[in-house]
């Protein structure tokens, strides 16, 4: 193991999958620790580069692109979205993934490694879905930090399945088997996140949705008229892409009717044709940094994604969660258990417009979702802050 002078810059490798959402929950913890000093870079495959260019991170380019939602649309049947196909994830879901981890590590581990031998590292930083960094640290010594995403119903499951789907790469290596990360960090507020899971450290949720220019619109006063409300829409750019146009569609209609009422929904161009006309009160926009478009508004309807969750969280606004598939589901129900929003989980109710305006009013009249969403929070505003996470980095080592 390298033993690190806690007084020392450190020399931090950054190795995310190679999902953009992955290695966006990194970032503030990446400025906070070169505000603090250390060197750091971000090696990892074409997919996250760009979100690395717009944090200001240096990164190393290896390998060629992995496209991931290539993956997913490899898995679905035509017009089937995820919840339709597989509904709430189950255990046997990740039957579908070790042939995926082993190719991507076939592909890039041995740069990696390549790469991290002559950078000589002091720490490598991932998220808990990387697990070249476990297999990089335990054959360097080096110890390894992994990052949640949010409500963590995934990461020791799918790391327990990608032991076995990796153990023959591992032991040629020269490793046992695939070790786990020493030092885990937590973003969730701890009554949002799920009861059982391994000791790791909190770490106040900073949020980073990419970098962009404000919109105009947006510079203008929010509604001013009594009892006016608006809800922000943020359902992902993989959720329209992965057959979803459709549910879209059904859902922006559903908030026809729905007096006093304004709803902002980050919708791509390349959708909004397909999509076709939408309700008066309905504003279709370019994605654009959801922490952004939360200081304006009252609501808020997404996926369960955790970079959405979190951003509204920090917000402090209450939920319509609509999951579609994977660790979203836990999200939601995390959400409901805390009384901060209502949540719709099966694909009937979703394609339903009547079902979906229900909820909606239910969110935007009951006071109570709203209490919730605040206590949450306030809960959130408690916890470290990166730099102080980042202050306390060479006791942890």
């Amino acid at each position: 193991m390298t033993t690190v002078d806690r007084g020392a810059p450190l020399r931090i490798l950054i190795i995310p999958s190679p999902v953009v959402t992955h290695l966006m929950p990194l970032v503030p913890l990446a400025w906070a620790l070169r505000a603090a000093g250390h060197e750091l870079l971000v090696v990892g495959q074409p997919d996250v580069m760009g979100v690395a260019r717009q944090a200001g991170l240096n990164a190393v380019s290896i390998g060629d692109r992995f496209g991931m939602e290539d993956v997913f649309h490899s898995m679905l049947v035509p017009g089937k979205r995820p919840i339709e196909l597989w509904g709430r994830l189950d255990p046997a879901h990740l039957e579908h993934f070790p042939p995926v981890w082993k190719d991507h590590s076939d592909r890039v581990l041995p740069a990696y490694l390549e790469f991290a031998r002559a950078y000589r590292p002091d720490l490598i930083v991932a998220d808990p879905m990387e697990f070249n960094s476990l297999m990089v640290g335990g054959l360097l010594g080096v110890p390894v930090l992994h990052h949640r995403f949010g409500v963590d119903a995934v990461s020791e499951p799918v790391r327990a399945a990608a032991r076995i789907a990796l153990r023959d790469s591992c032991r040629a290596l020269g490793l046992d088997e695939l070790p786990d990360p020493g030092i885990q960090l937590d973003p969730c507020p701890p009554d949002l996140q799920l009861p059982g899971l391994l000791k790791a450290l909190p770490i106040r949720y900073v949020p980073f949705n990419g970098s962009g220019e404000v919109p105009s619109w947006l510079r203008e006063e929010r509604p001013s008229a009594p009892g006016k409300r608006r809800v922000v829409v943020s359902l992902g750019t993989r959720t329209l892409a992965l057959h979803g146009v459709p549910f879209v569609r059904g859902l922006l209609r559903a908030f026809e009717g729905l007096r006093d009422v304004e709803a902002i929904a980050t919708v791509p161009g390349a959708f909004r044709d397909e999509i076709g006309a939408v309700p008066g009160n309905v504003r279709m926009t370019d994605p654009v940094p959801l922490h952004l478009l939360v200081e304006t508004c009252d609501a808020v309807v997404h996926h369960g994604g955790s970079g959405t969750v979190l951003t509204t969280v920090h917000a402090g606004l209450p939920h319509l969660v609509l999951p579609q598939m994977a660790d979203q589901f836990g999200h939601a129900d995390q959400l409901v258990a805390t009384g901060a929003g209502i949540m719709i989980d099966d694909a009937a109710g979703q394609n339903d417009p009547v079902c979906l305006r229900g909820a909606l009013e239910e969110l935007l009249t009951d006071p109570g979702y709203a209490k919730g969403a605040w206590e949450l929070r306030e809960a959130m505003q408690e916890m470290p802050a990166p730099s102080e996470v980042v202050a306390g980095l060479g006791r942890l080592l």
